[in-house]
Formats: C-alpha cells, structure tokens, sequence
C-alpha cells in the first residue's frame, strides 16, 4: 500500500482536532483502549466479520504502512477477535492500531506494546477460524459508517473520522 503513513501519537488529540475540524465524524463512546498506544492514527482499512477472525489474521499479515484496522466484529461480547500473537504480528509489519467493534484478549500484553487498541471490551475466548467475513468494505457502528482510505484518529477522548488526511493542531 505504499510508503508508510505514520503519525506521531503525541501529534494526536481528538478535541483539538475537533475543533479544529469541525467536519469530522465521531465515533460514540463505546470503546476502551487496550494497546501501548493511548493515541494513534492513519488510514482506514477495514473488516466486517462476526466471531471469526480468519480476515483480521490475515490483515495483520500484510504491511500495514501506518494504517489503522478498523474491524467491524458486530459487536460480539462472546470472544476475542484479537489477541497477543495478533497484536505482534501487526506492530511487527508496522499497523497503526486497531480498532476492534468487539472484543479482545490478552490484554496485559496488549498494552505493553506498541500498537493503538480500542475495543468493546476483553474476553478470554478465542473466536472461531472459518475464514468468513469481507475486507475493505464499508462499516458502520458506533453512530456512523467508516469507508476504507478514509482517515481515522484516536485518543482516550475518542475516535474521530476524516475524509482525508489533516493537518494535525500542533
């Protein structure tokens, strides 16, 4: 997908970036962050998938360049769509965050590296493994619908979503 489109965390704060872009889309409070990284962002790609996570396994196999994994899971509170060896594998191949419409686990891990995550919540059980769901679709929960290649920003006040990339207040 490119060159890598990192941004540097403390660049990102979702209220000024709402004030200052007042445009923006936000996400309803629904999620908590999990990962190392309270703030993060980068392009959206995205997932929709429901308690298998064949599709997010395979996402985090690939470069990520900086982009955010948006993962629409349903909403599932019944197992983990994300877990350590997961999370690894997507700091490894240089992934932004993921933002989880769903659950995670391992969380003590996840939050020792250095990956955003936001999620519903965490349970202990993995999800199932059928290779189902779909990519680069768009999603919506949390208030709005989120297409790939638009641009997604997240801090502990909240996740935002752009048209395109901004320019960040400093």
């Amino acid at each position: 997908m490119g060159l890598s489109t990192h941004i540097p965390s403390d660049d990102i704060v979702t209220p000024d970036i709402c004030d200052r872009y007042p445009e923006v889309a936000a996400v309803e409070p629904l999620f908590a962050n999990f990962g190392g990284l309270d703030a993060f962002g980068g392009p959206v790609r995205t997932i929709k998938c429901f308690e298998d996570n064949s599709m997010v396994k395979q996402a985090v196999a690939e470069p990520g360049n900086g982009a955010v994994l948006v993962v629409d899971a349903g909403g599932s509170y019944r197992c983990a769509m994300l877990g350590d060896m997961l999370a690894e594998q997507a700091v490894q191949n240089g992934w932004a965050g993921v933002i989880m419409y769903g659950c995670v686990r391992d969380v003590d891990i996840l939050a020792t590296l250095s990956l955003g995550v936001q999620a519903l919540g965490s349970h202990p059980r993995k999800s199932e493994k059928r290779g189902e769901g779909q990519r680069e679709v768009a999603v919506t929960f949390g208030g709005i619908t989120i297409e790939p290649g638009q641009w997604l920003y997240a801090d502990n006040n909240g996740i935002v979503i752009a048209k395109e990339r901004l320019e960040l207040p400093a």
